[in-house]
């Protein structure tokens, strides 16, 4: 659905290595699946829906453990540094594995070069949205409104790639009247956004749909190149007037660097296998999400994610944005 100018000439899955059939691996569990962000954003779904899939198909068990902090970057390092056995992987996310080479000097791992990369699993639209009640029912409106005087917008935390996207917005628009709210996390966020304390919120679609389908909350427009399905009625941003905010939020699995190569073999086709599946299929369908068709694993993986961290990272260096400044 989302997929763009990207060359899928390496995203065929891997052929089983001969040693496959010998392999120990899974002799032991549970195998830990980090998420980098907190519960009930976008990320840790992502990671619940897998590790169900994954949990028969390999034989094991496959136990998410949520390791939040810092954009992501502390369970992103937590996995880098981890023994390549198969036993520790992590969800890799657009936001340390992306914008945070941009918005972290020093960050301790290389986004592309400390893992092993498998597949991307999911690809999510972003949007800004404000509360229903909110007078701000456009685009247009919401930019006249940070023209007359402060607005406040919250993201999932400093160097997030939602928090990029408001500053980008702010500098591309003019709005100096911007004021970003960084929260760990999405639900911290949605709760002042529902509760009044901020106007708007940057975040992926994915926790949202119940509240778009209920009412709660009204979308200002999506960050896809085009509309959804899931609602074709919300405008893009790029068809009011700013493609540059065109990107998504995505989630993939990766390990440590060197990762076996029969191992990296049979957690691609499992995972990839796991995305297909009826029921994490609408369960997709339900949050708006999309897998990538055809897959994007291995080394067109890596290259995707290379890709995004030098255009959004890059912006977030040019932006000047320190993640803890």
């Amino acid at each position: 659905m989302f997929r763009r100018q990207l060359i899928l000439g390496g995203a065929a899955l891997p052929l089983a290595a001969p040693a496959l059939a010998q392999s120990a691996w899974p002799a032991r569990g549970p195998v830990r699946l980090i998420s980098t962000f907190p519960p009930g954003g976008f990320a840790d779904t992502m990671a619940r829906l897998l590790a169900a899939e994954l949990t028969p198909r390999i034989g094991q068990s496959v136990v998410v453990e949520n390791r939040a902090g810092a954009g992501g970057t502390l369970g992103a390092n937590l996995a880098a540094q981890a023994a390549p056995d198969g036993y520790t992987l992590v969800m890799s996310h657009s936001s340390p594995f992306g914008v945070a080479y941009g918005t972290y000097p020093n960050l301790a791992y290389n986004v592309v070069d400390s893992f092993t990369h498998l597949a991307l699993l999911a690809e999510s639209a972003n949007l800004l949205m404000v509360k229903s009640d909110s007078p701000i029912r456009t685009l247009a409106d919401y930019i006249e409104a940070a023209r007359r005087g402060p607005i406040r917008y919250g993201s999932s935390g400093i160097g997030s790639g939602t928090h990029l996207m408001g500053e980008v917005m702010s500098r591309q628009m003019n709005l100096p009247n911007m004021d970003h709210v960084p929260y760990r996390g999405s639900a911290a966020g949605l709760a002042d956004l529902l509760g009044g304390r901020i106007e708007s919120m940057f975040d992926p679609i994915t926790t949202n749909t119940g509240m778009i389908r209920d009412g709660q909350v009204r979308v200002l427009a999506l960050s896809t190149p085009a509309r959804i399905p899931a609602f074709p009625d919300i405008p893009t941003f790029a068809e009011q007037g700013m493609p540059v905010l065109t990107n998504t939020t995505w989630a993939g699995l990766s390990g440590p660097r060197g990762l076996p190569a029969d191992i990296a073999t049979k957690l691609t086709e499992a995972s990839v296998a796991a995305m297909a599946t009826p029921n994490v299929t609408a369960r997709l369908e339900q949050l708006a999400n999309y897998a990538p068709n055809p897959p994007v694993t291995g080394e067109a993986y890596t290259a995707f994610i290379r890709e995004f961290a030098e255009k959004w990272g890059g912006a977030a260096r040019q932006l000047g944005i320190v993640a803890g400044a």
